[in-house]
């Protein structure tokens, strides 16, 4: 590849400005969007509560504040890392202890406001581009080739939302890139130590989240097909960018290195397998949300989420401008593949096919055989994304080095798109990431416009009032009196009867069918003023 060792100035300058503008983005109004549901979660199960604890506390009939509920949000008292763990462990086993173990080292050294909560990740994607950058140069052995890809994931709109998001998956991130990159680093250079890395990021990402399987998957099917390839000689179809000697990477010696390294991964992560295995019925009650067999669904949503990379700018899911550039956006990653796929080495194409479509396809066809809605799931396919990024920073980098004038514009117009999605998004204070708190800025608007609020509510219908109340609170003004009810809910307790009879503007969210019919049995009718966000107001009698 030696055509693509020489650059001009302007576009390594280009590339720096880039990187310059990602990690802005990447800490850039960090405290600005709301801190949603499962932002709420990190930080109380990170701070050594239970769920179960938290609900048992505040739904109780009485009346509290927003800072209040704010405590839970805070470490708890007397607590220690082990009740960490155990809140995961009973509660969400899903979801393994290493980031929230962080989060609460973080928040004993910082604190726990939002701005806080988010720097960790933050300062985690960044290890991301260090990461992106030693594999591209792995990969292409190309300097330039590997700081565009960089670049493109330092821009990349879908890479920064999640950079600011405090739960695991920047993390989660840099060992799908780091893992690959000691994965090919250990068998060009089969030592020990390199094994030994690859090892440790595996299980770290493992660790991270149960998701990171897909990327082993991907591995596995990797070092497979290419130890066949180079085994059978009439399969050794090469090109003339090939080496001689390629095969002795996939080896026999390098398949047991491989082997070894999963099976010493799998033992560090066995104390959590067992948890997983012991806690089955929790994971599928936790996870019952996934359920459905929409197809056209699912392919807007992978439309949505591959595009996201480069472009996200939303205007409306049922609006063809919404799909319309994204699907141009398919075709360039579709002929970024090509490009891989016809001009790099075998083992390079056979890693970045492996890498996007293994994650994938294991999600895709599972949603078909057990009708569920994983692959749909944008933040479940990080695993494909540094695939797409690496087949795109090649081909940009190949046809921008050959002078072509329209892969210049290209690349100024995927840039720009990316620029403007990060812009918009940077001064939003919501996003498609949200659900299901997307609509709670809204509504927390609606509730502090008026002079003397109440805010009812209860458990709820669909497991999600927990988490948006706490994250409600982040939102409401000192003068507002929530009012949070048992099931079923005793409105007749006196200083809860007082409240209501009087002249306060009183507002119900996402209240249980209970509740619903014993305020509006008792004082007037309820209107729904944010419907999509579960907010209702009475009107009195």
């Amino acid at each position: 590849m030696r055509h693509l060792k020489r650059s001009p100035s302007w576009l390594r300058f280009f590339i720096v400005v880039l990187l310059v503008l990602g990690v802005f983005f990447r800490f850039f109004n960090l405290d600005h969007k709301i801190y949603w549901h499962d932002e709420v979660y990190t930080s109380f199960r990170a701070a050594g509560f239970t769920g179960q604890e938290i609900g048992e506390e505040i739904f109780q009939n009485q009346i509290v504040s927003a800072q209040k509920l704010q405590k839970y949000q805070h470490l708890k008292p007397g607590s220690t890392s082990a009740d960490t763990i155990r809140s995961l462990a009973v509660e969400d086993p899903q979801h393994p202890p290493l980031y929230f173990l962080m989060a609460r080292f973080w928040m004993q050294v910082f604190g726990s406001s939002r701005t806080a909560s988010r720097t960790l990740p933050a300062l985690l994607s960044l290890l991301a581009l260090l990461s992106m950058y030693a594999l591209g140069r792995e990969l292409f052995t190309s300097r330039i080739v590997a700081l565009l890809t960089t670049a493109l994931l330092a821009i990349s709109p879908f890479d920064i939302l999640f950079a600011q998001i405090a739960r695991q998956y920047s993390f989660l991130t840099v060992c799908v890139i780091a893992s690959s990159l000691f994965l090919l680093r250990a068998l060009r250079l089969p030592t020990w130590y390199n094994w030994g890395l690859y090892a440790l990021a595996v299980t770290l990402g493992l660790y991270t989240q149960p998701f990171f399987g897909l990327t082993l998957s991907g591995h596995i099917v990797y070092v497979l097909l290419a130890h066949l390839l180079a085994k059978n000689p009439k399969m050794r179809v090469e090109n003339s960018q090939n080496l001689p000697g390629n095969e002795n990477k996939f080896s026999i010696s390098n398949l047991i290195f491989f082997g070894l390294a999963i099976a010493t991964s799998l033992i560090l992560y066995s104390p959590w397998l067992f948890v997983l295995k012991s806690n089955y019925q929790r994971i599928l009650d936790t996870t019952s949300w996934v359920k459905g067999s929409d197809i056209v669904y699912r392919v807007k949503l992978w439309i949505l989420s591959f595009s996201a990379l480069f472009l996200d700018l939303d205007f409306g899911f049922n609006n063809i401008w919404t799909f319309i550039p994204r699907l141009l956006i398919l075709l360039l990653i579709a002929a970024a593949i090509f490009q891989v796929c016809h001009h790099t080495s075998r083992e390079t194409w056979l890693f970045i096919l492996t890498a996007i479509f293994v994650p994938f396809l294991m999600l895709a066809v599972s949603d078909f055989l057990l009708e569920t809605q994983r692959s749909a799931v944008s933040r479940y396919l990080i695993s494909c994304f540094p695939g797409v990024q690496l087949a795109v920073g090649y081909l940009l980098a190949t046809k921008i080095l050959s002078r072509q004038r329209f892969w210049r514009g290209v690349m100024v117009l995927l840039i720009s798109c990316s620029v403007a999605s990060c812009t918009v998004s940077a001064f939003s204070d919501t996003w498609w990431s949200n659900i299901p708190s997307h609509f709670n800025a809204e509504m927390a608007r609606r509730i502090n416009a008026v002079s003397s609020p109440v805010l009812l509510s209860d458990g709820g219908y669909d497991g999600t009032n927990l988490g948006d109340l706490l994250s409600l609170s982040y939102l409401l003004h000192d003068n507002v009196r929530l009012v949070l009810f048992s099931q079923p809910p005793k409105l007749e307790i006196s200083n809860v009867k007082s409240l209501l009879s009087g002249n306060s503007d009183t507002f119900l969210f996402r209240p249980s069918p209970q509740l619903v019919q014993a305020v509006e049995s008792r004082y007037g009718q309820l209107v729904q003023v944010v419907p999509a966000g579960g907010l209702w107001q009475l009107k009195r009698l």
